[in-house]
């Protein structure tokens, strides 16, 4: 067997590792014939909510269970062929067989980043909020090409994109916008790209041509099911309306529609602007109440959320990317230190190797923490 494919069962294997580990492939058996004697409960659909909620927990678990049997089926099956196509001195066999494990390895690394995804709301939409910080007009432009690219992010995913709130630069760009992204496990992939985000270039709004460093923030946090009880105390929020103008285009709106709601315990600030007064009022409601949920997410992981509790300003110290176009092309994410030097590519939307390393980094640290926990 050549080197390289020897690589990609290597890779393939620790996938396989991973997924099992993740769907606690023991007792998955077990799980399944419980979910099977549920679904055979006649009075299951007494209650339409629950059982469409146990329905997909059972779907998942045997998609779970089928792709782990699958891959590793897979390749016993091919290592074998190479093996007597090698005894056979056969190349056609060992050939194919070779592709089809480097297929297989695509497959396997896929579906290991899938298995990622499995936290308490990451399958959910997901809110996504950026402020530009600390350099001016600089920043706000930054602002509005992070905007661009996590829209052109969201679209090759297939996600659905709303604008709650935008609000434009005096110059350029725009101080702040926030987005409502839609889509299955839009929150999983963007939660890790809460943070601050550095951009170094030559400045175009500088006729020294003079290379400027600016920051803006970008806050995630998950769109609350309904049947996720969160309490607001009404005591506990200020509302207020406001007139408010956008970038420009579909996006403006001149009226006193605009609502804010301040939650004063926590301090967290929402607004949405694009629709009638009682539809924005809504729309914030919701986001307030996904912001607290988020809080306690974060709360529970702290160690693994840490990063993202410390918000901090948005400047030096706090970032967690920096965006390096002079005077050489790089983006490198400094908690994994995944870089690419294709820095058109990430700002055009390219951003799935910066979100996987980051999850990989998270579910690390999360088996760290049990491990340790169980010690």
């Amino acid at each position: 067997m050549r080197a390289e494919t020897q690589n990609t069962v290597a890779e393939i294997e620790k996938s396989l590792e991973l997924l099992a580990q993740r769907m606690d492939y023991e007792t998955a058996p077990h799980r399944l014939e419980e979910f099977n004697a549920r679904v055979e409960d006649p009075n299951l659909w007494d209650n339409p909510e629950n059982a469409q909620k146990l329905m997909r927990e059972r779907q998942m678990l045997v998609d779970a269970i089928e792709t782990y049997e699958s891959i590793k089926t897979d390749l016993s099956d091919n290592i074998e062929l190479i093996e007597l196509g090698e005894m056979e001195e056969d190349e056609e066999v060992v050939s194919d067989a070779e592709d089809a494990i480097k297929k297989l390895g695509a497959k396997a690394a896929k579906k290991e980043l899938e298995a990622l995804l499995d936290g308490e709301a990451d399958s959910n939409d997901t809110f996504l909020e950026i402020n530009s910080g600390a350099g001016g007009t600089e920043s706000c432009d930054w602002a509005s090409m992070l905007a661009r690219m996590y829209v052109r992010w969201a679209e090759k995913k297939g996600y659905t994109v709303e604008l709650q709130s935008e609000t434009a630069g005096e110059e350029a760009g725009i101080k702040s916008a926030a987005y409502k992204i839609s889509g299955h496990n839009a929150y999983g992939w963007l939660k890790s790209e809460s943070g601050v985000h550095r951009l170094v270039r030559i400045s175009p709004y500088d006729s020294a041509a003079k290379r400027h460093t600016s920051f803006s923030s970008v806050w995630v946090y998950p769109v609350v099911d309904d049947n996720i009880e969160i309490e607001v105390n009404p005591a506990d929020i200020r509302i207020d309306t406001y007139r408010s103008s956008g970038a420009g285009g579909q996006h403006v709106n001149t009226t006193d529609s605009a609502v804010r709601i301040t939650h004063i315990p926590t301090g967290i600030v929402v607004t949405s602007s694009e629709k009638s007064q009682h539809q924005n009022r809504d729309i914030a409601m919701k986001a307030l109440k996904s912001r607290l949920y988020q809080q306690e997410l974060d709360r529970r992981n702290a160690d693994i959320n840490a990063a993202h509790e410390a918000k901090g300003d948005a400047g030096w110290g706090n970032q967690i990317r920096s965006y390096v176009l002079q005077p050489y092309q790089m983006v490198k994410d400094l908690r994994t230190n995944h870089e690419t030097s294709d820095t058109k590519g990430v700002l055009d939307g390219d951003l799935d190797g910066f979100m996987a390393a980051t999850l990989a980094l998270n579910v690390a640290g999360k088996s760290r923490s049990e491990a340790q926990g169980e010690g």
